[in-house]
């Protein structure tokens, strides 16, 4: 899963079952741009799929026009809003769930997620918590 939250309170995820690449993370800010429409800033954490070629030449090929990427420093997950959100669905949402299905797994997370993003609050809360207000 992925995914991205602003301070306006809106949440933007995608689930898929295999683990994000680069070239899932390009997919998934394309279509992040599709549906939130101006310039875009990003601020994620160094994680070395954010850092790749894949996604140097993304900006290169014209994505710079409507993307800024900031990182945060190493080491530092309470400067990012969306470990709340994570944290929400893994150790509150998740907690002690036992699935016998891997599907069962995932609509329990998108289910979760969805309600987190029906939530203005508790997206800004995010961003609260982590000291913007």
């Amino acid at each position: 899963m992925i995914s991205a939250i602003s301070p306006a309170g809106a949440l933007y995820f995608q689930c898929r079952r295999t683990a994000f690449d680069s070239a899932g993370v390009i997919e998934f800010l394309t279509e992040l741009h599709a549906e939130v429409s101006g310039k875009l800033l990003v601020i994620w954490d160094g994680a070395s799929i954010h850092r790749s070629d894949e996604i140097k030449q993304f900006l290169r090929e014209g994505a710079d026009q409507w993307l800024t990427l900031e990182r945060l420093p190493a080491y530092a997950p309470e400067l990012n809003p969306d470990e709340e959100v994570w944290n929400r669905l893994k150790n509150i949402a998740l907690s002690n769930i036992c699935c016998k299905r891997l599907a069962e797994l995932e609509q329990l997370a998108r289910t979760t997620l969805q309600k987190i993003k029906d939530s203005v609050d508790i997206v800004k809360g995010c961003f609260a918590k982590v000291g913007f207000s």
